[in-house]
């Protein structure tokens, strides 16, 4: 459960202060009976809350998406991934913190796992670069991809990113190169692919590592060219109009399950994935086993590569004739 409440969430604020209230009122013994009470506003919590996370606008999506204490890609790798076996560096310049990966099992199935993970504290998130990949981040992908190819290991990534990371020395060393790279050898893999959006999917970051079979988003995730903040600079020169592009941008789940960019949205707890980490969890779990088990029964690698192939061009096709 967490701490932390959003902007929208007053009311709840409020009321969770009520209940903590009552429940040190119970343990102390100062009154007989206040279960009844405990149980009243539990029951306005739950309500308001389902109320609330029913009618999220996509700014207000983003917010939750962004949420500190959201599941982490560790988080699903400690849970749903057994002898994992972590494989550093791009064989070029270096290590990149932000995208960890390496060979594992799942459900005992020998796979490839690779994630973008954020951190959650001052000392994870400097250490990871709040999930912003350098080049040598990308590259560590595409070494990966590369390797799965190679022994007919299924892939599954995890994108939580703001974008690939946008400074100097990332451009010094060819950052742009090296996401293209990424999705380049994303099309020529044979092998199965699944990819998770778990919080932000922003931008080439994103996309670098969600050119796949099939892409999977949870409730309240977002999947979008560029961030709102970005879009609103660019648009119109003022990033305090991010609510604005938010509002246009079509980058919740729910918008790009419409659109056939993504094949799956991942039902959230009640309250978002913050408030229930292994829920959440187990939700994603369940659902990249049955979008594995589909991956693995196509006919032949061929066959599979040239579906990936066709997925994207389709997205294009679709926006052409729009």
């Amino acid at each position: 459960m967490s701490g932390i409440f959003l902007d929208f969430e007053n009311q709840v604020s409020i009321l969770e202060e009520k209940l903590r209230e009552l429940r040190t009122i119970s343990i102390d013994g100062n009154i007989n009976n206040v279960s009844a009470e405990i149980l009243k506003t539990q029951q306005k919590i739950d309500k308001l809350l389902k109320n609330i996370y029913h009618n999220l606008t996509p700014w207000q999506k983003v917010a939750v998406a962004r949420h500190p204490d959201r599941p982490k890609f560790l988080d699903y790798l400690n849970i749903l991934f057994t002898d994992f076996i972590e494989l550093s560096g791009d064989r070029v310049f270096g290590d990149d913190m932000a995208i960890v990966g390496g060979i594992a099992r799942y459900n005992q199935i020998p796979c490839v796992v690779i994630g973008q993970e954020k951190g959650n504290d001052t000392e994870s998130r400097l250490k990871h670069n709040f999930g912003m990949a350098k080049p040598e981040g990308y590259r560590k992908a595409y070494r990966l991809f590369e390797l799965a190819d190679k022994f007919s290991l299924p892939i599954l990534t995890f994108v939580d990113t703001s974008g690939a990371y946008p400074g100097i020395e990332s451009e010094e060393r060819g950052q742009a190169e090296a996401i293209a790279k990424c999705m380049e050898k994303s099309f020529q893999i044979k092998v199965p692919f699944i990819s998770v959006i778990i919080g932000e999917g922003g931008s080439g970051g994103a996309i670098a590592l969600a050119s796949s079979d099939y892409v999977l988003m949870l409730e309240h995730s977002i999947y979008s060219v560029i961030s709102p903040e970005g879009c609103a600079s660019i648009l119109w020169k003022d990033d305090s109009k991010a609510e604005i592009a938010a509002n246009s941008q079509k980058l919740t789940a729910q918008d790009l399950i419409n659109l056939g960019i993504i094949d799956c949205v991942i039902a959230e707890p009640t309250g978002g994935a913050h408030r229930n980490k292994d829920e959440t969890v187990k939700n994603v779990g369940e659902t990249i086993s049955q979008f594995l088990d589909k991956s693995l029964k196509v006919g032949s690698n061929e066959e599979r590569r040239a579906q990936r192939r066709q997925r994207f061009i389709k997205i294009g096709d679709m926006y052409i004739e729009n």
